[in-house]
This record gives C-alpha cells, sequence and structure tokens, in this order.
C-alpha cells in the first residue's frame, strides 16, 4: 500500500493560509462566500484551492475543524460536570449558540445531520455525532430522556432551534426558551405522532 507524500512547506504554508482566510470569509459572508475571492485574497490560485479543497464542503470542514472538536469534546466536560439530563440540554445550548454566533458552522452541522449517508461532512459529522450519542445515552440510562429518542433526532431538533431562534432575533435569546419547549416531548411519559404523522 502506498504512503502519503508528507505536504511540502510551500504547499503546507498555502494550506494553512487558505484556512486562515476561509475561516474569516465564512465569518463575515457565511457558507456562500466567494471561493475565488479565498484564494486570491490567500494569494493562491483558484486551482491550488481546488487542490487542496475539491468541494465548498470541504473546505468548511477544514475551516471549522477546531470548533467541531472543542464542541465535542465540551459534551465531555459537561458529562463529568452536571448530572446527564442537564448536561445534554447544557451541551445542546452551546451547540445551538454556536450555529448563530459562527457563520457557516450552521450549514456545516446541517450536513451532518442529514440522513447520515453523505460523505460530505463526514468527520465533523462523526465528531458531533458520537458526543451526542454519549450524552443522550447517558440521559437515557438515568431516565431524564425517553429511551426511543434517537441522537440523530435529538441534534436535528437542535439544528431546527437554532434556526427558529435566528428567525425570531438573529441573536440567538430564545434557545433556552425554544429548548425547553422542545425538550418537554423528549422527557419520559412524553408522546410523539407514528414516523410520518403530522
Amino acid at each position: 500500500m502506498a504512503q502519503l507524500r508528507p505536504m511540502r512547506a510551500d504547499a503546507r504554508r498555502n494550506y494553512e493560509r487558505l484556512l486562515q482566510v476561509a475561516a474569516e470569509a465564512f465569518a463575515e459572508h457565511g457558507e456562500n462566500a466567494s471561493l475565488d475571492d479565498i484564494a486570491k485574497r490567500a494569494g493562491v490560485g483558484s486551482g491550488t484551492l481546488y487542490r487542496h479543497f475539491p468541494t465548498r464542503q470541504d473546505l468548511l470542514e477544514a475551516a471549522y475543524m477546531d470548533r467541531i472538536q472543542a464542541m465535542a469534546a465540551r459534551a465531555g466536560e459537561l458529562a463529568a460536570q452536571l448530572p446527564p439530563g442537564e448536561a445534554l440540554m447544557e451541551w445542546l445550548d452551546e451547540v445551538c449558540v454556536g450555529t448563530i454566533q459562527v457563520r457557516g458552522l450552521k450549514a456545516l452541522l446541517g450536513s451532518a445531520v442529514t440522513d447520515g449517508s453523505s460523505v460530505a461532512g463526514a468527520a465533523c459529522g462523526t465528531f458531533v455525532q458520537d458526543a451526542a450519542r454519549r450524552l443522550v445515552e447517558a440521559a437515557q440510562r438515568e431516565g431524564s430522556l425517553r429511551p426511543d429518542v434517537e441522537p440523530i433526532e435529538v441534534l436535528r431538533l437542535a439544528h431546527g432551534v437554532a434556526s427558529a431562534s435566528e428567525l425570531a432575533d438573529g441573536q440567538g435569546r430564545q434557545i433556552r426558551r425554544y429548548l425547553s419547549l422542545v425538550t418537554e416531548g423528549l422527557r419520559p411519559g412524553g408522546t410523539a405522532g407514528p414516523a410520518g404523522a403530522p
């Protein structure tokens, strides 16, 4: 099996510069920031950008990987500090706030909570979904979360809460309220219609 050669020093500099500029551009303009403009601001040609990042999704994921990993690590920190049900809700609140505050992150997390079959966003999806699974399973063992709730469902609901709060005021001030409304149906004894029911 052939081994991957390490990146040359100049290629590594281009890669790091592209990530830095991309993170700035996504923060300014959201996930639809111009890729040609990112390449220009990084001082490289568009071909160099596409060699490193064949798709917009690849660039988004690489630009936000540190944040995604920190978000996943935060789940472990909260699990060590709080009872399972509280840790899950606190983590979901932080995820929602992050998706509003960091432009472009919501689109990336959205791709991570689709049907799970997409290759795009797979790495970030693995980190986030694993963190959610650990928190959800702990809350279910504690008895504070319904046993039929799937981690991916919780992430999708959180993504929806962030979108709803953003629509309400653009600042995320409604996240806690919307999460509390949603979590009423996630607790044992809550009811939900059958799959596909209106």
